[in-house]
């Protein structure tokens, strides 16, 4: 990605502001894991996923055009990673994540969700080399320490009664597969951001399209009734549109290993949702978890 101009405008501050950027793609995330899980069974999984992302394709489209113009030979040059890159963050990852929740609880989906920084190092490690410092690995730890403090209510013995099924194992796929991509936008062309998100997001929309059609002709339709609407307006707008831009932005400026730990942020703000929407209580527990949380994105986040 070229260097961004500096601006004074709200925007030009904002997209030089990777950990606000970082934060906020976490908190899309979380509240699209916990929408997965209530329209589980109403909106046809890859269904969902494939007009997510035609959504998001349609809505850049005007604005990428001309930089699309102007990119398209970097892109072309690198045509195999942009459509690896379209196939594990956006077909794969979204598709299966989102027929995972059918079979798993928010929980256990918060759970995995939290290994999200390891598959990260993992990969970065297996095709680059690159290694987690002393920091960064710290970090990790601590924040996941913080996000079991939270999901498990202080109590780790809870890690006993749970029990991973399809739908976890699914998931996991799912990240693994995300992961991947994280460590990929590495070695990205060098393009304008909306270049890279319109291409990838086009590229998902069609790598999905033939099973979407798949899963209506089977029997699962899709309903356009008002909880259909209102889903597809969230997921389009929040964990996609901006939710992307925020994140490839954010690794853009700071690198993948250290924007992973902003994972972590997700089962905050879903633990923080229902606090404040959903009536319940704030606990100990709960105050525990964000310092822990808060401690290791920071220390993991650090340059050097």
């Amino acid at each position: 990605m070229p260097a961004e101009a500096k601006s004074h405008s709200p925007l030009g501050w904002l997209n030089n502001q990777p950990y606000l950027l970082l934060s906020l793609t976490s908190l899309f995330w979380a509240g699209n894991i916990v929408l997965a899980r209530y329209v589980a069974g109403h909106v046809p999984p890859l269904t969902l996923s494939c007009i997510r992302w035609i959504g998001v394709f349609l809505i850049l489209l005007p604005f990428a055009r001309p930089h699309l113009r102007r990119d398209w030979p970097a892109l072309r040059k690198k045509l195999p990673l942009m459509l690896l890159l379209s196939a594990t963050g956006f077909a794969f990852n979204n598709a299966v994540s989102y027929w995972a929740m059918q079979y798993t609880q928010a929980l256990n989906a918060l759970l995995i969700q939290s290994a999200g920084p390891l598959f990260v190092a993992l990969w970065s490690l297996l095709l680059f080399g690159v290694r987690l410092t002393r920091a960064q690995l710290a970090g990790i730890i601590i924040s996941l320490l913080g996000v079991l403090t939270i999901i498990l209510r202080g109590d780790f013995s809870a890690l006993a009664s749970i029990r991973l099924n399809k739908g976890d194992v699914m998931f996991a796929s799912s990240l693994f597969a995300f992961g991947l991509y994280s460590a990929l936008m590495t070695k990205r062309p060098v393009t304008h951001q909306l270049s890279l998100i319109a291409f990838t997001t086009g590229c998902g929309a069609a790598m999905l399209l033939p099973f979407a059609v798949w899963e209506s002709w089977t029997g699962s339709a899709l309903t356009l009734d008002a909880l259909t609407l209102a889903t597809l307006g969230y997921v389009v707008i929040f964990p996609s549109t901006l939710a992307y831009l925020f994140f490839n932005r954010g690794i853009a400026l700071i690198g993948p290993n250290r924007a992973a730990p902003f994972f972590h942020l997700m089962p905050v703000f879903g633990s923080a949702m229902a606090i404040l929407l959903l009536g319940e209580s704030l606990r100990l527990f709960h105050l525990v978890g964000y310092a822990l949380v808060l401690a290791g994105v920071i220390i993991a986040s650090r340059q050097g």
